[in-house]
């Protein structure tokens, strides 16, 4: 059932700290609908709730994190997301520090979510509780505490987010103005509604050059002109 996927990034849901930035990356993917695989299994559409199960395949543990995660969805998430059981990156199998010989890709979601060396995807019960990767992840992120059963977690969705990665000073004559490129990835929708200020009693101001993305599941470019007052 593998087919492209298209290109998508995964983002780590503990990048906001600052010993961690840079927990991002996008490539280009190989894998089958979960939705085919679903219905091969016999699960019901809609809100059936659906957990997936990967291995340590490597044996490693991480110092705040274990290797082996589960992570419970419902079917009509996955779907509405367009997730898939990836078989290669870059065009090449996945290899195994990548979750081989298939992992889950859930694009918009942090990659909490993309669990990796898949052994299982099964139905469960409406209370089924969280796993011990959802209560990681609730702990240090955007829900409301912890909750005790997966059917009250908030879907762990990338929100719309924007860096400057590059800054250029140029010289016109005896003019000094800078050049501010950055990127854009995350949120639903594949916008270009930028603002940018310089200093926090200045205004905010549209980003000069921000073309919508193809896809809102990547990352895009963004630039700005600057001209300092003085």
């Amino acid at each position: 059932l593998s087919r492209p996927m298209g290109t998508h990034l995964l983002e780590c849901s503990g990048n906001s700290d600052p010993a961690n930035f840079g927990l991002i990356s996008a490539a280009s993917w190989t894998g089958a609908p979960i939705g085919a695989i679903l219905d091969r299994a016999g699960v019901d559409k809609g809100e059936s709730l659906v957990r997936i199960t990967g291995i340590g395949a490597d044996r490693r543990t991480w110092q705040t994190s274990g290797t082996g995660a589960s992570w419970i969805f419902t079917r009509d998430a996955l779907e509405r997301a367009s997730a898939f059981l990836a078989t290669g990156m870059n065009d090449v199998p996945l290899t195994r520090d990548h979750g081989a010989p298939v992992r889950l890709v859930v694009p918009n979601w942090y990659g909490c979510v993309a669990i990796k060396w898949v052994t299982s995807v099964e139905a469960v019960g409406e209370d089924e509780a969280a796993t011990t990767q959802m209560r990681e992840y609730a702990a240090r992120t955007h829900q409301d505490g912890i909750p005790g059963v997966a059917r009250e977690f908030q879907a762990a969705t990338v929100d719309l987010a924007a860096m400057p990665i590059r800054v250029e000073q140029w010289i016109d004559g005896e003019r000094v103005f800078y050049r501010v490129i950055g990127i854009r990835w995350g949120g639903s929708t594949a916008t270009r509604d930028l603002r940018i200020r310089f200093r926090a009693a200045q205004p905010w101001v549209p980003v000069e050059h921000s073309p919508a993305p193809s896809s809102a599941t990547t990352w895009s470019l963004w630039s700005h002109t600057w001209l300092p007052e003085r």
